[in-house]
């Protein structure tokens, strides 16, 4: 196997990180990669949120949490159970050395129709893959967070963020303080039809 297909095989989510700053010149060219990720339609309809104040970090924990509270009330989950998951999201929030949070321009479509919308939606995501792979590169561990799905305007309203800009999924980075485990995939068999 050539050594970029080994580099791409062993990326791996870490979750535990050293609390070493990230230097302003590693999240550039991260970033910078990342926005060469392929666009439908060349839109390049990702917008990035860069978080690493303990102000924002309190900010987006708080907005997050607020929303995973009500929704785990209405769904009718137990006190106990509902404060350990909002503990454990804010100690993960306040870790990460830096967040990233991958947002889409709802601008950036050329028709109102669902499949602009979902194109738009892979877009995004193909630029969030770019970001694990130039983070991995620069010796980044990185982990890959949808909630921000489920808060999108409690995150806008909580970071005074443009109404245009969807978040999709965050990005925790930094120096990684632990191993990561052995991933086990899908052999290729079962997931691939050759006609």
């Amino acid at each position: 196997m050539n050594d970029y297909h080994h580099f791409l095989r062993t990326r791996r989510s870490i979750r535990r990180f050293k609390p070493d700053p990230v230097p302003a010149s590693v999240m550039e060219r991260i970033l910078t990669t990342a926005t060469f990720a392929p666009s439908a339609h060349n839109l390049q309809p990702w917008r990035f949120v860069h978080v690493e104040s303990s102000g924002a970090k309190k900010k987006l924990g708080k907005a997050l949490t607020g929303k995973m509270r009500m929704d785990m009330e209405a769904e009718g989950a137990e006190q106990a159970q509902i404060e350990k998951r909002i503990d454990i999201s804010i100690r993960r929030i306040s870790e990460a050395p830096v967040i990233m949070l991958l947002c889409r321009n709802e601008r950036a479509i050329r028709k109102k129709e669902s499949e602009e919308t979902i194109m738009g939606i892979q877009s995004v995501a193909l630029a969030g893959l770019q970001l694990l792979l130039a983070a991995h590169a620069e010796g980044l561990g990185a982990n890959w967070i949808c909630w921000p799905l489920y808060a999108q305007q409690e995150i806008q309203n909580a970071l005074e963020l443009p109404k245009t800009w969807g978040p999709q999924a965050m990005f925790f980075l930094g120096y990684a303080d632990e191993e990561a485990s052995e991933k086990e995939q899908e052999p290729l068999d079962k997931i691939l039809v050759s006609l």
